[in-house]
């Protein structure tokens, strides 16, 4: 190559990689967050070329146009829908703050407050399978069920036989699944066969099919776990429809079982869930079941406890699930324990709850000893320092079970349960759903699981985590850098 020709290329790289850098730190920075966009301008100063086809690919946490405006459709729909439900009434039991955080949740797109409702807690997973199966068992209108990871495998198949045999009863069946994230177990293809022979009608949420005209950031996903039959019960927590062991030999050779946590719930919040599931059918299909939300007014429950469906996403506006937490976490007086398969807070929830130790508020989190997923493992060790040193008790749930439950109590009288974890992930890229309790005896069945979890866990110390192995240390914050992008 002439001498002339390859200094004229390597002007022009030089001039590329300059201007690739300018723009970045010009449009990269353009309503993110500091933390995100340091994250990106990084990957695009370390490797510019890779770093921009990954910003291009991944750097929109905002879902495609057409289905923002199809989710601001929905969303005034239910709401004008849920207008004249009657809400829950402010009595005496309530803590002081309560009604303005309800009323945060309404005004950022939650459904009402509703006072009547039972909610059962399930913290063992085939017994949540079984309660899910069982209810299915009754239906006589219709099923609705909404998994991020739904697989149809040895341990889920009672659960897809209640559907087939509800459907041979003439019950409606229909099924939604996170596209990605059941694309990627073992057994994708059989699990849609199995759907279309039951006779279910079925969707996946989010497909990546740009062959097909649908595309969105890949990671964008929907993370809801719901079940609602009837309108009468419905189930959400944390549980995917699939093999504890998430079908994958690895797991297995590492003797890998996930605990989660569901909730059985009957009353007028059910068909709160319902909406839900509505909600991301019609954005799926364009079709909006109105007269299933007819059907979904459900009887009072034998309890009383009130309870508001919290839906969250890149769909809404504000990340409502964050300011929700957020706000309880500054609003409790005497104690907080959180439970959670992903702690990666953003700045202002380290501030929440590192505020709260700091203030004499008791503060326990409850956390695996092993992740799954090694660079966000890796992202939540990193802050545990910072949290030890703060005051906050930190638990170290036993290897080899994937401490997978997603809740959190609030003093005595709140309690959140829900598919969203304390994340940057679940906060800004998830389509979540999330249910806050109000109700001493709830408050306290959960406290029995939470001591549970206390008595098979161990307690980490400042000591203990300042003696670990350099290259850990290193591992983590290197991680950490990542944070704002998982």
């Amino acid at each position: 190559m002439p001498p002339s020709v390859s200094l004229a290329l390597t002007i022009a790289a030089f001039v590329l990689d300059l201007t690739i850098r300018v723009l970045a730190v010009v449009f990269v920075p353009k309503n993110r967050r500091p933390a995100t966009a340091t994250a990106w301008l990084l990957a695009i100063f370390f490797i510019p070329y890779a770093g921009v086809i990954a910003f291009l690919l991944f750097g929109s946490t905002r879902l495609p146009r057409r289905r923002r405006d199809k989710q601001k459709e929905i969303n005034r729909y239910i709401l004008n829908a849920t207008e004249g439900i009657d809400g829950a009434i402010e009595t005496e039991a309530w803590p002081p703050w309560f009604a303005s955080l309800a009323g945060l949740n309404r005004r950022l797109g939650a459904m009402p407050l509703l006072s009547g409702n039972t909610a059962r807690v399930f913290d063992d997973y085939d017994r949540s399978l079984w309660a899910m199966v069982e209810a299915v068992e009754t239906a006589e209108h219709f099923v609705h069920a909404e998994f991020y990871i739904l697989s149809a495998d040895s341990t889920t198949k009672p659960f897809f036989d209640a559907l087939e045999a509800a459907v041979q009863r003439g019950v409606t069946v229909r099924v939604l699944y996170d596209h990605i994230a059941s694309l990627r177990v073992r057994g994708y293809r059989r699990t849609k066969k199995r759907l279309t022979e039951l006779g279910a009608e079925w969707h996946p949420m989010l497909p990546v099919q740009p062959w097909l005209g649908r595309y969105q950031r890949p990671d964008l996903r929907n993370h809801r776990k719901v079940l609602v039959v009837d309108g009468r019960v419905g189930f959400m927590g944390s549980q995917n429809m699939i093999d504890r062991t998430y079908d994958r030999w690895t797991n297995r050779r590492r003797g890998l079982r996930w605990k989660d946590l569901m909730l059985r719930i009957e009353g007028p919040t059910v068909a709160a869930l319902n909406a839900i599931f509505l909600t991301d059918w019609y954005s799926e299909t364009n079709e909006l079941l109105q007269r299933e939300a007819r059907q979904s007014v459900a009887p009072v429950g034998t309890e009383d406890l009130d309870c508001q469906v919290v839906p969250s996403g890149p769909g809404f506006e504000g990340e409502n699930n964050l300011r929700l937490f957020n706000g309880l976490i500054y609003a409790a007086q005497r104690k907080i324990v959180l439970t959670s398969p992903y702690f990666v807070p953003d700045d202002s929830m380290l501030y929440a709850v590192t505020t709260a130790a700091q203030r004499g508020v008791s503060v326990e989190l409850f956390v695996g000893e092993i992740g799954d997923q090694a660079v966000v493992f890796h992202a939540q060790r990193s802050y545990y320092e910072t949290l030890l040193k703060a005051g906050v008790v930190i638990w170290l749930y036993p290897a080899p079970t994937i401490l997978h439950a997603k809740h959190f109590t609030i003093d005595d009288d709140v309690a959140v349960v829900g598919s969203s974890n304390l994340d940057m992930r679940s906060f800004t890229l998830n389509l979540e759903v999330s249910l806050m309790v109000r109700g001493r005896q709830f408050v306290n069945d959960l406290r029995q699981v939470q001591e549970g979890y206390r008595r098979a866990s161990r307690r980490l110390t400042l000591d203990e985590w300042q003696r670990r192995p350099l290259r850990t240390a290193v591992l983590d914050n290197v991680a950490r850098l990542t944070a704002a992008l998982q």
